[in-house]
């Protein structure tokens, strides 16, 4: 016997906020609502199913059996609305709109009053005895209609609008008459060819709200929220409540507490004799909902007691749309209410004073990601300004400054006191001084993994990557948007957060760690397992990481120390120094770099005082610490012309240049290669390491605990090798692996965790470099495939998002999983770590909490957000249903 075809389609007393994946969130809550309301409050209706919109988009729109469903449905709703669809005397009006699984606000299509015609419109003027609400009614059917299904440009129905209004000398849609609103739909009609057939009106519909799912708004947001194309949007058929019959009626938006702090007041906006759309649509300026206290004081009581039981059953903050027919309340809609960071903890901690969540609940309310608002500056939300480009979000933040085109500028323009944007076409290492000095960075290629995203995000930098319309001409010396040319000098502000450019001058409003987040990360850290470090370069970071409440640091790079202008000329020597092999001027450059490293390690223990940190020894290849050729160049050139004294030195860096030079240096002479062939580098380093703990031991109650990772281990008689450098440079410092330091290395190569049992043999821990291994694991070159290749991907849908934003669990994470399992095998107390930038994505983190991983450790501005995604990863292992 042949399995039976699956429902398509459930009258709105079937379902329940269960049936969320197939009805979609509207459908399912309004179902719930029928059930907990009752019919009374909540117009009846019934849903087409997501699987259907699945089907139809991948049948060209064909859907067997749809028809015969929707036409049961739509007898059963005529039987109990006491109206026929398209009856002239007295016709059933519906709503038909959209209802994906998770909300997508404004992205889907939505069409109302549908069932008129102009046979109709004149039976229910007749049988309301409101001409003009009728009219109206029909007005904005056929508008919509037009815009939403016919694809007809929604400037020409509003400058019709507008005609009408200035024949009439009247400045609102409300004081239009049913003559001139006639008249208005006769223009409309001349748009294009509207469909008088009811039941055909009702189909086309349908199929627009389904093709709405792929349009180019809903296809990015979904990108932009991580939400898959498969999943498609189910369709609500409701039976119409007209808020515009006059005014004793009205529709509105309400919230359960204030949308914006989390305040425990509902709060929100209406209009007398208006519907949904004019609400939303910015047609007409709403009234704040505590009006509708006096306006009808009945209807306000009654709507603040829903939006209580609502709350109560749903165990979250709600969203709610209702209407007022003729003095009746009704209740279209409900869902948990998207909020930004700060109502979002205030509701988190309100509910569990109440007694309405427990904290486990209440935390799983929040986005973990979103709370990078309560960290950065941000522009002030009430503030106007207009957008002239965008780019990636890539460091969140916002700020404002003028423009400098290098990071020598950026210093200079510090050191005056004032604030710059660094605008770079890309940013590179050697560019690091100009991140310290600046107060946000721009540029024009790159994704959310480049080496701007990066650096930016590490030191609480503001910064958009990736502005395709921006071009940065370095040699002109000027940037330009479109049309728009800018200039050093000239102002700019960017906000990191949501990717966006503007010339405007916005002010920034500070963030404060108020006593709800604290409260909320306290909780947070009483139920994860997942312990967080920060990635800190310098003492200023790694104090900042303590403050936000690291437990230590996961990842130091050492090379990042070298790159203060004061120091660069230090490394360089050195490096000069090894490709000439000039073993005086190496010895003198190694010195001297001991002294200032030891300086720098020291402070960054001092700074974390009983907590572990994690130094990483030199890893970028060694060209990255000379000039980039074509500066070199015009440097000889200058030189040569006027027979400079610095000349030879040039010519010295020149050579080195050449002769350090790789085709592919990301997996080339770097890491422990370098310390293998160059161990002068790497002796240096250890040195100074251990040089600083007996500094700070000697100073400190509780010394750091200091561990140090050696870098891109492919084979194990690599870190071997660099063990007996190590403990024979321990031996002469009376420094005790175990006791004053632990070894170990970073896993970033998929060799290494294929053999992790045998590296394990002698590695204290595992640190996982997420960025590096998705890169040799997948073959993707960070910074190239960010714009060139992950776009077109998820277009296609190879993949959700960006490997480098989420892990990819099967490929990269399989590593992870497989490099924690064999190493353990070996070695049952291994500790484990991430240092990647996925340590400090809420995603990632549930995934490395199933993987068996000890700690994350991410930027310190990452900190907050990482304790509140480890709690939420808790939580999901031991009761997955509170996280769905």
């Amino acid at each position: 016997m042949a399995p039976s075809a699956p429902q398509l389609v459930y009258d709105f007393a079937e379902g329940s906020r269960e049936m969320r994946n197939l009805l979609g969130g509207k459908g399912a809550n309004v179902a719930e609502m029928t059930r907990l309301l009752g019919p009374e409050l909540v117009p009846a209706g019934f849903t087409i199913t997501a699987e259907a919109c699945v089907r139809y988009l991948d049948a060209d729109g064909v859907v067997d059996g749809l028809s015969a469903e929707v036409g049961a449905a739509l007898a059963r709703l005529e039987a109990l609305a006491g109206r026929r669809l398209g009856d002239p005397a007295d016709p059933l009006l519906v709503s038909v709109r959209s209802g994906a699984r998770d909300s997508m606000p404004g992205m889907l299509d939505t069409v109302l009053n549908l069932g008129l015609n102009d046979i109709s419109v004149e039976g229910l003027a007749a049988r309301t005895g409101n001409e003009r609400f009728a009219w109206d009614s029909y007005r904005r059917f056929v508008q919509m209609f037009g815009n939403v299904v016919m694809d007809i440009p929604g400037e020409h129905f509003e400058e019709a609008i507008a005609a009408a209004k200035a024949a009439r000398g009247v400045t609102l849609d409300t004081d239009l008459d049913a003559a001139a609103l006639r008249e208005l739909v006769a223009v409309f009609r001349g748009l294009y060819d509207f469909p008088q057939d009811p039941r055909a009106q009702l189909e086309r519909a349908i199929n627009a709200v389904f093709d709405s799912w792929n349009g180019p708004r809903a296809v990015e947001y979904r990108r932009l929220h991580r939400i898959p194309d498969s999943w498609g949007t189910a369709v609500n058929v409701q039976q119409m409540v007209f808020g515009n019959k006059g005014e004793t009626s009205g529709s509105g938006v309400a919230f359960s507490r204030d949308e914006i702090t989390g305040a425990p007041e509902p709060s929100g906006d209406f209009l007398p004799n208006a519907q949904g759309e004019d609400v939303v649509s910015g047609v007409r300026t709403p009234r704040d909902l505590a009006e509708l206290a006096e306006w009808m004081p009945h209807v306000h009581a009654q709507l603040h007691d829903i939006l209580r039981r609502l709350e109560r059953h749903y165990g979250d903050m709600q969203d709610t749309e209702f209407t007022i027919e003729e003095g009746r309340l009704y209740m279209l809609q409900t869902r948990n209410a998207k909020r930004p960071a700060q109502a979002a903890v205030r509701f988190a901690v309100d509910a569990v004073r109440e007694g309405l969540l427990t904290r486990s609940q209440a935390i799983a309310t929040i986005h973990a990601d979103r709370l990078d608002a309560l960290l950065h500056d941000t522009f002030d939300p009430a503030a106007p300004f207009n957008v002239c480009a965008r780019g990636v979000a890539a460091s969140p933040g916002a700020a404002s400054g003028e423009i400098v085109l290098t990071a020598q500028e950026a210093v200079g323009v510090r050191a005056a006191g004032r604030d710059a944007i660094l605008v770079r076409p890309f940013t590179e290492a050697e560019d690091v001084a100009g991140f310290h000095a600046a107060a946000g960075i721009l540029t024009s290629e790159g994704g959310k993994a480049s080496h701007a995203a990066l650096v930016a995000r590490g030191m609480g930098r503001p910064a958009v990557t990736g502005v395709d319309a921006m071009q940065v001409d370095l040699q002109a010396r000027e940037v330009r948007i479109g049309d728009l040319v800018l200039r050093p000098g000239d102002r700019i502000a960017i906000d990191g957060s949501a990717g966006l450019v503007t010339t405007d001058d916005v002010p920034l409003v500070a963030p404060a760690m108020s006593e709800d987040f604290l409260t909320v990360l306290a909780w947070s850290d009483d139920l994860r397992t997942l312990g967080v470090r920060a990635n800190a370069d310098t003492p200023q970071a790694a104090a900042e990481a303590r403050a936000f409440g690291a437990e230590g640091i996961g990842l130091c790079r050492s090379e990042h120390m070298f790159m203060d202008p004061e120091r660069v000329p230090l490394i360089r020597r050195l490096v000069v120094a090894l490709a000439h092999d000039g073993n005086g001027e190496r010895e003198a450059a190694l010195v001297d770099l001991r002294r200032v490293q030891q300086a720098d390690f020291a402070g960054i223990f001092e700074a974390m005082a009983g907590l572990p940190v994690t130094v990483r020894l030199l890893d970028p290849p060694l060209h990255e610490f000379l000039p980039k050729p074509q500066e070199l160049r015009a440097e000889l050139d200058w030189a040569q012309s006027v027979r400079s004294a610095d000349l030879p030195e040039l010519l010295a860096v020149q050579e080195a240049l050449t002769r350090l030079a790789e085709v592919n240096p990301m997996l080339g002479l770097r890491g422990v290669r370098l310390g293998l062939l160059y161990p002068d580098i790497y002796a240096m380093q250890i040195e100074a390491i251990f040089g600083a703990v007996a500094d700070v031991r000697a100073r400190l109650a509780e010394p750091p605990k200091v561990e140090i990772m050696v870098p891109l281990v492919a084979y194990e008689s690599e870190l071997v090798t660099m063990l007996e450098l190590i403990d024979e440079l321990a031996q002469a410092h009376e420094m005790r692996r175990g006791e004053d330091f632990t070894v170990g290395t970073m896993m970033e190569l998929p060799r290494a965790c294929l053999i992790a049992d045998r590296i394990a043999r002698h590695a204290d821990f595992f640190s996982f470099g997420t960025n590096d291994l998705t890169q040799t694991t997948l073959g993707f070159s960070r910074d190239d495939v960010e714009s060139a290749i992950v776009p077109g991907y998820v277009a296609r849908n190879i993949i959700d998002g960006s490997p480098f934003d989420s892990i990819d669990e099967d490929g990269v994470g399989r590593l992870v999983q497989m490099g924690c399992e064999l190493g353990r095998m070996t070695r049952p107390d291994l500790y484990t770590g991430i240092c990647g930038e996925h340590g400090g994505d809420p995603q990632s983190i549930g995934f490395f909490h199933r993987a068996g991983v000890d700690y994350v450790s991410c930027s310190p501005f990452r900190v907050p957000i990482a304790r509140v995604a480890a709690a939420q990863a808790a939580i999901a292992a031991l009761d997955p249903q509170t996280l769905s």
